[in-house]
């Protein structure tokens, strides 16, 4: 039978202590789950507790993954899930990994919509190219709305951004002739994410007056 030949401090993560089975490593699991395993030097290892250690040594595995990516930069649920799952880490691990950094506030998507769309509002991008983005990084829908609303509703200057990206647009198609200065203005403004009648309108303005 095998047995567990050490049991010490793992010194990547506190709150960790790092297993050694039959001599070789096995992996970290949390303070809390050798405390209720009665793990200790020595222990025979059961194929049942083999098994429950080899889950929590996952679940653990894919929980550091998480919070180094969330050192780098803010993720959405779904995105950081994907990115887990990408990096080999099993199903039923990321998900407790998941579950583990929302519970410390670390993951919670209606804060991570507010922040996208403020941010990247400022850098140049539109509402439905916001929308697209955090579509496709799994948020709900509605979380999504109201993120942009807040920042594109009703009573805010929805026309200065794209107003100020066609000048400047604008100012580099000097010369060319007005059809195809105004297709490829708004082409340009498509990408950054404005669309509709006040876009068409202000770009024919802005042709008009140039």
């Amino acid at each position: 039978m095998s047995k567990i030949t050490a049991l010490e401090p793992d010194p990547r993560r506190s709150g960790t202590v790092r297993i050694e089975i039959d001599g070789e490593r096995f992996g970290s699991v949390p303070h809390e789950t050798a405390a209720l395993e009665g793990l200790a030097s020595g222990l025979v290892v059961s194929p049942e507790l083999r098994d429950r250690l080899t889950t929590a040594v996952d679940e653990e595995a894919a929980y550091r993954t998480a919070l180094r990516s969330l050192e780098r930069r803010a993720f959405a649920w779904f995105d950081l899930g994907r990115r887990l799952r990408r990096k080999g880490h099993p199903t039923h691990a990321v998900e407790a990994a998941l579950q583990h950094a929302a519970s410390l506030g670390l993951l919670d998507d209606a804060a991570f919509a507010r922040n996208y769309v403020q941010t990247r509002t400022a850098r140049g991008r539109g509402p439905s190219r916001l929308v697209t983005d955090l579509l496709a990084m799994g948020v709900e829908r509605s979380l999504i709305d109201r993120a942009v609303a807040a920042e594109w509703g009703e009573g805010t200057d929805r026309g200065r951004v794209p107003k100020a990206l066609a000048e400047a647009r604008a100012a580099r198609l000097r010369g060319l002739p007005a059809p195809v200065k105004r297709r490829r203005l708004l082409a340009y403004l498509a990408r950054r994410g404005f669309t509709g009648r006040e876009v068409s309108e202000m770009v024919g303005g802005l042709i008009g007056s140039g």
